[in-house]
């Protein structure tokens, strides 16, 4: 009987921002030899990802299952936090993908204006895909769209002020939801953790 493949088999690739740094060189054993390094007292309870190892285990033990350890779990923290904090920006009226695009024109700095091919480009959208957020921002009053004066056939995108005072808010709330799941480790654990995976991003980004 066939059952359904799980997601630690079979994690999603999500599409990175990051450069690739060619001389970065990083395996899945750096992340295991430093969560080795935990004192025995701090172990975890064992987790789902254990559970679907140790089946592994048993009926193929000739498979070196660290790679699958790895991603399985970025792959179920991917999917636990994007839940959170779409509820953190539902508050405000946005989802995480029009919140991405706040972002983005926020992070440019003043005058907070970038081109529709900017934003697609920065956050790997289509055209099709960035229209329709964008059009959803207008309407709601948080960005506008004005003709770009360097390029007759351009437009330009632009933060309101409203847009300004909204995304900000939000990204203080969307930092308090994910400095509260960081809460189990010290700050020493989470800038090793955010070290390693920068390492193992820029290893396998596109």
């Amino acid at each position: 009987m066939n059952t359904p493949k799980d997601p630690v088999e079979n994690p999603v690739e999500n599409p990175v921002e990051n450069p690739v740094d060619d001389s970065a060189e990083v395996s899945t054993e750096g992340l295991v030899e430093a969560a080795a390094e935990a004192p025995a007292d701090a172990a975890p309870d064992k987790d789902a990802v254990d559970a679907i190892i140790e089946q592994w285990a048993a009926v193929r033990p000739d498979l070196d299952t660290t790679a699958m350890e790895v991603f399985g779990r970025i792959f179920r923290l991917s999917r636990a936090m994007g839940d959170r904090m779409e509820k953190a920006y539902t508050r405000f009226g946005i989802s995480r993908g029009e919140f991405d695009v706040l972002a983005t024109l926020r992070r440019s700095d003043a005058p907070y204006t970038l081109s529709p091919r900017q934003l697609s480009a920065t956050l790997m959208l289509t055209t099709g895909g960035m229209t329709g957020r964008l059009d959803k921002l207008e309407r709601a009053g948080l960005l506008r769209r004005s003709p770009d004066p360097h390029d007759r056939r351009g437009l330009q995108v632009t933060l309101t002020d409203e847009g300004l005072r909204l995304i900000d808010e939000a990204v203080g709330a969307g930092l308090a939801v994910q400095t509260d799941a960081l809460a189990g480790l010290d700050e020493a654990r989470a800038g090793q953790l955010a070290d390693l995976l920068r390492r193992l991003l820029t290893s396998t980004a596109l």
